[in-house]
C-alpha cells in the first residue's frame, strides 16, 4: 500500500506544507516513523519527540508547524507538514481512509450459498450475508449491511444501512440497530436480562430462583460501534437502548433496561447494572461498574476501576472505590491513605509516651 501525499490531502484536508509529492507507505507512531510514513502531534509538550523524529510527514497543528520543518537532515524532498486544527481527529479519518484501500470489502454482492434467509425476512439486494449467516422469519437487513459468517439476525430483529456484524455476531428478536454501526465478533445483542424472582421453597429450607422473562428489546442507534464478546441484555419490560455515536470496547456487559447517553464511550470490561442511566458524552475507563438504577449525568467521567454506588449529577472526573467521590478529593484521601501506617505508629510512641 502507497499514496501520495498531494491525494491524501485532498480526501482529507488541512494545509499542505512541503511538497505533496512524497510518497506514503505506511502510518507510524512519531517515534518509529521514517521518511516514508506520516505520523501525528497534537500538543506542544511533544516537542522533544517531534524534534528527534525522522517521520516525512508529520500531521500537526498551526503552532508546530515551524517545528515539524525545521528538524535537522531532512530527507530528499525535504520534510512536510501536514497542517491541521485538530491533528488526532485528521489521524483518525486517515486511519479509515488507509483501511478502506488496504482491507477493501468483498466485492461481490448478495447471499453466500450457505447462509439462509426466512421466506418471510427482507434482505437488500446490495446487503452481504458470509457463509452459515441467517436472517430469520420478519427481519429486515438494510442496504450495504454486511453480515459475517454464523452471524444470527433473529426474527422480527432489523440491522440499519451500512452496518456490519462480525462473525457469530447474535441480534437478538425483536432488537434493533442504526446505520453506519459495526459490531465485532461474538457479542450478544438481546440475551435476557438477570431478573429472577425469590420463592420460598416448601418446608422453609430457603428461597428458589423463578424466572422473570424479559420483554423488552434492544435499541442502538446510527454510528455505534461494539467491541467483541460484548453482552447487551434486552428489557425486562420496556428497552434496553444505546443512542447515536456510542462506542463500546471488549467484554463489557450492559444490564437490562440500561439506557447509555449519545456519544458515551466504555473501555473493556465495564459493567452496568440493570436499570441504569447512563447520561451523554460520558466516559468509563476499563473495569469500572455502576451499580443498578443510578444515574450518571452528561459529561461525566469515570476513572478506570472505580465503583460508582451512588447517582452522580454533576458533570466532572470521579474516582474511586472507597466510595466514588469527585477526583480531586478522592486524591487527596488516597494521599492521605498512604501515609495511615505511618500515623498510627506515631499515635501508638505517642499513647506509650502519655500513658502513665
Amino acid at each position: 500500500m502507497s499514496a501520495r501525499l498531494s491525494d491524501l490531502h485532498a480526501a482529507l484536508g488541512g494545509v499542505l506544507h512541503g511538497t505533496g509529492d512524497r510518497v506514503v507507505v505506511r502510518i507510524a507512531p512519531l517515534a518509529e516513523a521514517g521518511a516514508d510514513a506520516v505520523a501525528f502531534v497534537a500538543h506542544p509538550r511533544y516537542r522533544a519527540a517531534l524534534a528527534g523524529s525522522r517521520a516525512g510527514v508529520v500531521i500537526a497543528p498551526p503552532d508546530l508547524v515551524a517545528d515539524v520543518l525545521a528538524r535537522s537532515e531532512p530527507p530528499a524532498g525535504g520534510w512536510a507538514c501536514w497542517e491541521s486544527p485538530d491533528p488526532y481527529g485528521t489521524f483518525a479519518r486517515l486511519t479509515q481512509w488507509w483501511r478502506q484501500h488496504v482491507q477493501p470489502r468483498p466485492a461481490a454482492l448478495g447471499v453466500h450459498p450457505t447462509a439462509w434467509v426466512a421466506p418471510g425476512a427482507r434482505v437488500h439486494p446490495t446487503a452481504r450475508l458470509g457463509p452459515f449467516a441467517v436472517v430469520e422469519d420478519g427481519a429486515v437487513v438494510d442496504e450495504d449491511a454486511e453480515l459475517g459468517a454464523h452471524a444470527v439476525v433473529q426474527a422480527r430483529a432489523h440491522v440499519g444501512a451500512g452496518t456490519r456484524l462480525g462473525a457469530h455476531v447474535v441480534l437478538g428478536y425483536d432488537c434493533r440497530i442504526g446505520a453506519r454501526g459495526l459490531v465485532h465478533g461474538g457479542t450478544v445483542i438481546g440475551a435476557d436480562g438477570f431478573g429472577f424472582a425469590p420463592v420460598p421453597l416448601p418446608g422453609g429450607e430457603g428461597k428458589r430462583w423463578e424466572k422473570i422473562e424479559q420483554l423488552g428489546a434492544v435499541r442502538i442507534g446510527d454510528d455505534v460501534e461494539i467491541g467483541a464478546n460484548c453482552c447487551i441484555d434486552r428489557g425486562a419490560l420496556g428497552d434496553t437502548v444505546l443512542e447515536d455515536g456510542v462506542k463500546l470496547d471488549n467484554l463489557i456487559q450492559i444490564g437490562h433496561n440500561v439506557h447509555v447517553g449519545r456519544h458515551t464511550a466504555m473501555a473493556g470490561c465495564v459493567g452496568i447494572a440493570g436499570s441504569a442511566r447512563i447520561g451523554a458524552f460520558c466516559t468509563l475507563g476499563g473495569g469500572a461498574i455502576v451499580l443498578g438504577h443510578l444515574e450518571l449525568a452528561d459529561h461525566v467521567h469515570i476513572s478506570a476501576a472505580s465503583v460508582v454506588m451512588r447517582s452522580i449529577l454533576q458533570p466532572g472526573q470521579y474516582s474511586g472505590i472507597f466510595p466514588i467521590d469527585d477526583n480531586r478529593a478522592w486524591e487527596k484521601n488516597a494521599a492521605t491513605l498512604r501515609q495511615l501506617h505511618a500515623l498510627r505508629e506515631r499515635l501508638k510512641a505517642l499513647e506509650r509516651r502519655t500513658t502513665p
